[in-house]
Order: structure tokens, then C-alpha cells, then sequence
């Protein structure tokens, strides 16, 4: 196993692990994502979002798609994981984990103060997986989103 950052000639295969997870999340209508935007967000002289890649074998095992944040009570950096995405056929050998070190690990060279992300309430193989690792559920806080329709109101 291996993790290395992505490179461009990744982009296709982003993309299928991208709409390979809609299809986990019960969601596949959602992803619409395209090769250009994966090209020009991810691969641009000045990025905001990262991935990390798993290869096994020399095959795409699965990703981590992330971004920085920011925590205003720290005054400091930390990493927002928006997606984490390990094929079936590779699930169950540690990829996932090995993802999520890899960034804990990031966290801790660059001083950043804490490392988050989101987990569908109905997806327990993933919460349990999660709390193994010792993360905490922050189940006071509710998640709010603005988008479509409503984010082009809100802008008027």
C-alpha cells in the first residue's frame, strides 16, 4: 500500500471514486462533478482542496478528498475530510485507517489544531469504524447548508 498526493492524470479515476460513493451514500444523482472542475480545482496554480490517494498494487484503492478550516476558540488550521472512499473489494485491510493517519499525521507537522468531518447517521460500519479510532461524535451541533435555489435568495 501506498499514499501519495494526486496527480493529474488521477482525475478520471477521482471521479469514478467520487460517483462510486454517491452510489454508496444512496446518492448518485448528486455527484456531478466534472473532469474540469476536478482539473481546475484540484490542480491549480493556487489549490484549496487536496486528495490523497491509496494505491495497492499499483491499483486506485480508494481516496481522501480534504481542505483546510479554521477554528476561531484555537486560532488555528485544521483538516476538514469532505470525503473518504475505499473500493469494496479493499475495505477490511486498513486503507481507510491508513488514509486517516496519513492526515492525522499532517495535522500534527503543521501545528493545525484538530481534524473533523461528517458521517451519515445510517452508515454504521463507518461510525463504528470511526469511534474505534477514538473520534467523537458531535451530536449537539446540527448541520445547516444553504444551496440551489435558496443560496441565489439568500445572495439577493
Amino acid at each position: 500500500m501506498t499514499i501519495r498526493p494526486a496527480r493529474v492524470e488521477d482525475v478520471d479515476q477521482i471521479l469514478a471514486l467520487i460517483y462510486e460513493l454517491a452510489l454508496y451514500e444512496k446518492a448518485p444523482e448528486e455527484a456531478k462533478a466534472t473532469h474540469e472542475q476536478i482539473l481546475a480545482t484540484f490542480f491549480c496554480a493556487n489549490p484549496q482542496v487536496f486528495c490523497e490517494i491509496v494505491e495497492v498494487d499499483s491499483q486506485i484503492a480508494g481516496c481522501a478528498i480534504w481542505f483546510l478550516n479554521y477554528s476561531t476558540w484555537l486560532g488555528k488550521h485544521g483538516i476538514y475530510l469532505e470525503d473518504l472512499f475505499v473500493r469494496p473489494q479493499y475495505r477490511g485491510q486498513g486503507h481507510g485507517k491508513a488514509l486517516l493517519q496519513y492526515l492525522a499525521r499532517k495535522c500534527e507537522e503543521n501545528g493545525y489544531g484538530r481534524f473533523q468531518w461528517w458521517v451519515l447517521d445510517w452508515n454504521e460500519p463507518a461510525i463504528k469504524f470511526y469511534k474505534s479510532l477514538g473520534a467523537i461524535a458531535m451530536d449537539e451541533w446540527t448541520v445547516y447548508r444553504v444551496s440551489g435555489e435558496e443560496l441565489k435568495k439568500l445572495g439577493e
